[in-house]
């Protein structure tokens, strides 16, 4: 996978999820808010420690995670 500076994975903060660097919250969480409808400013407003530069960097980060899975359907 890609190298994402401004994503940590850290055993010791939140059990090894990647998470914003410098904060606890988890690329999980910022891109359901996208996925419930916040705009990029809802979340800006909401949460002042996270950059633009975060937020593109979990979508980046999502993206790259997903381009690396395999997926195999079954046969119905």
């Amino acid at each position: 996978m890609t190298d994402h500076p401004r994503i940590a994975l850290d055993p010791h903060v939140l059990a090894g999820k990647p998470v914003v660097r410098g904060t606890r919250l988890s690329v999980e969480f910022v891109i359901g808010l996208m996925a419930d409808g916040w705009s990029e400013a809802d979340i800006l407003r909401n949460y002042p420690t996270l950059s633009h530069e975060d937020i593109a960097a979990c979508l980046a980060y999502a993206r790259d995670a997903l381009k690396s899975e395999k997926i195999f359907p079954s046969a119905a």
